[in-house]
């Protein structure tokens, strides 16, 4: 198929996390995790996006400092609103891998969230979802 779907390289169903949790339970998630990219949720509308990166970055101040202290600090500093990008780029689920990958191509964001027909969330495409799929088709 030249142009599939895009659910041909996106994570269903993806992990998420609503806004009021933790910060620490996002990092939890994301160390566990085999993802880099978890968006937040507001109900059932995505409204931020949160990465390893983004925690850490506000954590930066605090190097050395043993983990669990860390995240109790992080917990009564910040919030994951904090934390989260809000300028989320999004494609539709009737949209396909070449659109995905235009986006992604410019390298200005690494995941792009699928939105389903009530613009709940559908799931994600990351980089590495693209080279996953590019590597099985060569």
């Amino acid at each position: 198929m030249k142009n599939p779907s895009i659910d041909a390289v996106m994570t269903a169903e993806p992990v998420t996390i609503d806004r009021t949790e933790p910060i620490s339970e996002a990092y939890a998630l994301l160390k566990k995790g085999r993802f880099h990219h978890l968006p937040v949720l507001d109900g059932d509308e995505p409204v931020g996006l949160v990465s390893s990166t983004d925690i850490l970055e506000l954590a930066y101040d605090v190097r050395g400092t043993e983990e669990r202290n860390l995240m109790v600090f992080l917990d009564h500093q910040f919030s994951i609103d904090d934390a989260m990008s809000t300028e989320l780029v999004t494609l539709s689920e009737d949209a396909t891998v070449k659109d995905a990958a235009a986006v992604l191509a410019d390298g200005k964001v690494h995941s792009v969230l699928v939105l389903g027909t009530d613009a709940d969330l559908a799931g994600i495409v990351t980089t590495t979802d693209l080279v996953v799929y590019l590597h099985g088709q060569l």
